[in-house]
């Protein structure tokens, strides 16, 4: 603990964002790291708890406190106060393959876990992750070179979100060789497509795909296994085969008139966008998809989130965001004790951007959908809106309507972020291999293996929809299992 009266001299401090009207000009990231002298201060308030929970990854009443990945964070932090950024890389490597992803998307675990938290702002732990691992970019520390020594094993990987870029780098750096298969024309899965430019620089998932492809991994994309490829195919050609695919079948609403035009699923619609804006080079947004148009989010998460600050972008003309469940409290309940995950409310950078166009917050709680309306042309124009109320009903809670509480809204475009039911059933299929009843993977939450021997499974498609710090933590435990069945032991 290189200061051990940091957390008593030194508030937390954040880096600065753009205003939001400002940052509604263009699709680029928005929030910036602190000068290096302030971010080893932000080191310093890091306490050496004797007991860390933000690197615990513990479930605790159903959610999970800390790090996922079991970070080292108390030594990378103190190795930011000490300005010895290379060896707090050294530190975050041993446990974590790609930082520069969470450091950017993660809500941030371990921050809600800190014990500065209890009574004052937590070490800004994902700050300085970001300030790390960008360090180790600048300076030449992330390798890109080939293994020393090759296992003469071959693996494939299928797809290349968090959970399978993990997984590959860390089969890589054992001598395995590796292919990864991705149904996009394009690497990145749910980080390329799933997840904003403004959120996520997709110069960010080039970067660290340039070095993987240079250090011998292979990408094969638009190779869609299950369909263009076979699952015995790939049995065939490789020694272990790694499902991580996602969970990205969406869940849909059963309403009239759901056949109407202009109603997307959100993943979609923010893939749509984002397509368009590499294939333009940033120089052609798609306005015409909301400009000037009346939205409504049906969704009250990350995705809906995004969708609310994409469609501010593309220039709507209102925007509104459905959740289904009451609010969140502001501030901790008395069933709800640190180091447990937060369940307060939230406001995101969406939320946040349609604050200050429209001067309210766009969320509407307890509130869903129950049908739409279509013009002559056949596209959607209008939404009717039903209020919910809790109802507790064998010691659950459901979500029930209030009788005469129809409304109608204007609605040009809906984006439905109502969640995933699960991975896609002909990769199953292709396999052979069946799927849980919440319509994942089945797969051994230890082992992660499948019902064959050769067929590993991880990420969202093993365990349903979650973070992007859970699947890279599953593509990196998947890959030891894939290793330990291949040699015997693993040194992973």
């Amino acid at each position: 603990m290189g200061k051990p009266t940091g957390f008593l001299e030194y508030p937390r401090v954040e880096g600065a964002s753009r205003s939001p009207l400002d940052r509604l000009k263009d699709f680029h990231e928005f929030h910036f790291p602190l000068p290096e002298e302030q971010q080893r201060r932000q080191g310093a308030r890091c306490m050496d708890c004797g007991v860390p929970f933000c690197q615990s990854g513990t479930m605790m009443n159903g959610m999970v406190s800390g790090c996922p990945l079991h970070n080292l964070i108390p030594e990378m932090n103190d190795f930011v106060w000490r300005g010895n950024l290379e060896q707090a890389y050294r530190r975050l490597s041993l446990t974590h393959g790609l930082p520069e992803f969470t450091s950017r998307v993660c809500p941030a675990l371990c921050e809600a876990a800190c014990t500065c938290s209890v009574h004052d702002g937590a070490v800004c732990t994902k700050e300085n992750e970001r300030q790390i691992i960008e360090y180790a970019f600048a300076h030449g520390l992330v390798s890109g070179q080939e293994p020393p020594v090759r296992t003469g094993k071959r693996i494939a990987v299928v797809g290349s979100g968090p959970a399978g870029l993990a997984a590959a780098l860390r089969l890589n750096q054992r001598g395995h060789s590796v292919t990864v298969f991705e149904r996009a024309d394009r690497p990145g899965g749910l980080l390329r497509y799933g997840i904003p430019n403004m959120k996520l620089e997709k110069d960010v998932i080039d970067r660290r795909i340039r070095l993987m492809e240079a250090s011998g991994i292979q990408f094969r994309c638009n190779v869609d296994v299950g369909r263009d490829v076979a699952g015995s195919q790939l049995l065939e050609e490789f020694d272990r085969v790694l499902l991580a695919g996602g969970a990205s079948r969406p869940r849909d609403l059963n309403v009239p008139v759901r056949d109407a035009k202009g109603i997307y699923f959100a993943v979609d619609f923010l893939s749509q966008v984002t397509r368009t804006l590499l294939d333009s080079r940033f120089e052609n947004p798609p306005y015409h998809l909301a400009k000037d148009k009346h939205v409504l989010v049906i969704g009250g998460g990350d995705t809906g989130n995004d969708c609310v600050g994409t469609v501010l972008r593309l220039g709507a003309a209102s925007v509104l965001q459905l959740e289904m469940m009451p609010a969140p409290p502001s501030e901790r309940g008395a069933s709800n004790p640190w180091p447990e995950w937060p369940r307060v409310l939230k406001t995101d950078y969406g939320q946040q951007e349609a604050a200050a166009v429209f001067g309210a917050d766009p969320r509407r709680y307890q509130t869903t959908v129950t049908g739409f309306f279509k013009d002559e042309s056949g596209n959607v124009c209008s939404a009717t809106l039903t209020a919910l109320v809790p109802q507790s009903e064998g010691g659950r809670t459901r979500m029930v309507p209030v009788p005469g509480s129809e409304e109608s809204v204007p609605a040009d475009l809906v984006l439905i972020a109502a969640g995933f039911l699960g991975s896609e059933t002909y990769v199953a299929d292709s396999f052979s291999l069946s799927l849980d009843a919440r319509g994942n993977l089945s797969a051994d939450a230890e082992t992660y293996r499948t019902a064959n021997p050769r067929v590993f499974a991880a990420g969202d498609m093993r365990r349903g929809q979650s973070l992007v710090v859970w699947a890279i933590a599953e593509g990196q435990n998947a890959a030891r299992a894939v290793d330990e069945s291949l040699m015997g032991y693993t040194n992973l």
